[in-house]
């Protein structure tokens, strides 16, 4: 997932150097929420290993 969220960040700025807002708005604004899902997901991660006793690495 973080693959797709790397792929519509390049295809924002290839999007903004071309001039193409609508294009550069949709896809920055799809990096931006990949982005914070997989943050929401790193810190569950985190915290469901803190649970389990596991000691970070």
């Amino acid at each position: 997932m973080l693959g797709w969220a790397l792929t519509f960040f390049i295809i924002a700025i290839v999007a903004a150097v071309f001039g193409f807002g609508g294009i550069a708005a949709g896809a920055a604004g799809i990096a931006k929420i990949l982005f914070f899902i997989f943050i929401v997901l790193f810190l569950l991660a985190m915290v469901a290993r803190a649970v389990r006793g596991r000691p970070p690495v």
